[in-house]
């Protein structure tokens, strides 16, 4: 007799975490120093110095798309087996830049690589919606976010504690090298354990025959993804999630050091709490929670949650780096809630044919965000204060709840259907 209440296993959901990963870890790991080494050594300003996180992101936002459009016609294995030697390399440029660039410019290159290369979620996204069923999507997803989570805890702590380290072959004081170059060997492990043990998730007969243009910006795929009830608008939440959350990560560090008097180790032992808390959420929580609540209602309490924390944020210094740490905790509780839930209601919600190019467009917007986020935040910084992005963050997740008020239910839109059926 089959037990209904066993876990069912999910065919290479370790590699595609792996892979996810690993691509949060090179962006996360370098929150503790990058912006911070730039205003420093580079004698940049704050605007500057965050625009290393925002050109990365932009390459994630052209390039998302492309990945996943390919994906759907030639299938994800192969577009994985690229991104992860791209990200290798990308990782080991970067760590180059940092031991002997004399100007920025070495260092923008390699964050555009790394940005190109990893812009592999929407991929890795479609993978898992491939294998699993529509009651386990939720389940699924929930592992990709816990990846994030341990991404950042595990990107900071990394970055914050083997930042200051030299290899003895670079200009004296530079920081950041260690943990690139060390991200850029974990890539070399994944790259071996994608090509020998990721089976391919799209069999030949369900990939996708229609000819699509695999230019970056590609408005005709974005419409037929929006045309899909539910999914523009989720989209767009997850738009304004992204954004708050982004003006928060590449500020950070300047703000635990103007206010707090943090060290780079200190800072990312914050944001390694942060992601604790969010991946035991995406890792454990939200499954029980999936089963009995549906996407919609996840998504409006994250949001919800998530404006308290950025209120948290910008009030924290007036209560001591406790104040932060409760903040952070809400923080990570919220977007744990939020992003796999909007994962799983647009995947849901996809034609079964377009779900690289739909999960990929979504990803693409929210990479989007991430390119506005960061200049958005380091301009707000330095011109209206340390607390400055944190205040318009909790504004932006108000403003995302609001949105999310409108979202439906999968018994929702069940029943509009039948009462859409009967009138005809």
């Amino acid at each position: 007799m089959v037990n209904p209440n066993k876990r069912t296993r999910i065919p290479g959901l370790g590699a595609i975490f792996l892979v996810v990963f690993l691509d949060i870890l090179g962006f996360s790991l370098v929150l503790p120093f990058l912006a911070q080494e730039a205003r420093n050594t580079f004698h940049t300003t704050e605007l500057v110095g965050t625009l290393l996180g925002a050109v990365y992101s932009l390459m994630q936002f052209l390039f998302v798309p492309v990945w996943g459009r390919l994906s759907d016609r030639i299938g994800r294995r192969p577009v994985l087996v690229w991104s992860v030697l791209a990200t290798a390399l990308g990782m080991a440029s970067l760590g180059l830049g940092l031991l002997y660039a004399q100007s920025l410019a070495w260092l923008f290159v390699a964050r555009i690589a790394s940005g190109i290369a990893t812009a592999n979620l929407g991929t890795a996204t479609a993978y898992i919606a491939d294998v699993t069923k529509p009651e386990e999507r939720a389940r699924g997803m929930g592992m990709i976010g816990m990846a994030f989570g341990l991404g950042f805890i595990f990107g900071p702590a990394i970055g914050g504690s083997l930042s200051s380290l030299t290899l003895g072959i670079g200009i004296t004081g530079r920081a950041g090298a260690v943990p690139c170059f060390l991200a850029a060997g974990l890539s070399v492990v994944n790259l071996a354990w994608v090509t020998f043990r990721l089976p391919e998730s799209l069999p030949a007969e369900r990939r996708s025959t229609q000819k699509r243009s695999f230019s970056p910006l590609n408005l005709a795929a974005a419409r037929e993804a929006f045309a899909r009830p539910g999914i523009a608008r989720a989209v767009f939440v997850n738009f304004i999630l992204v954004l708050s959350f982004t003006v928060l990560d590449q500020t950070f560090r300047f703000f635990t050091d103007d206010k707090f008097g943090m060290t780079p180790l200190e800072t990312g032992l914050v944001l390694c709490f942060i992601g604790v808390v969010a991946a035991g959420v995406q890792g454990g929580l939200i499954r029980p929670l999936a089963k009995r609540v549906d996407e919609s209602t996840l998504i409006r309490s994250g949001t919800a949650i998530q404006a308290l924390a950025f209120a948290g944020l910008a009030a924290s210094p007036s209560y001591g780096r406790t104040a932060l740490y409760v903040a952070g905790g809400l923080l990570a509780l919220g977007n744990g809630l939020t992003q796999p839930s909007i994962s799983a209601y647009v995947s849901k919600r996809a034609d079964p044919r377009a779900q690289g190019a739909t999960l990929g467009t979504s990803q693409s917007v929210a990479s989007l965000a991430r390119v506005f986020g960061p200049a958005f935040g380091g301009w707000l910084y330095g011109t209206l204060g340390a607390r400055s992005p944190y205040v318009a963050g909790a504004l932006g997740m108000v403003l995302a709840t609001l949105v999310a008020l409108a979202l439906k239910s999968a018994r929702e839109n069940l029943d509009q259907r039948k009462t859409s059926t009967q009138t005809s």
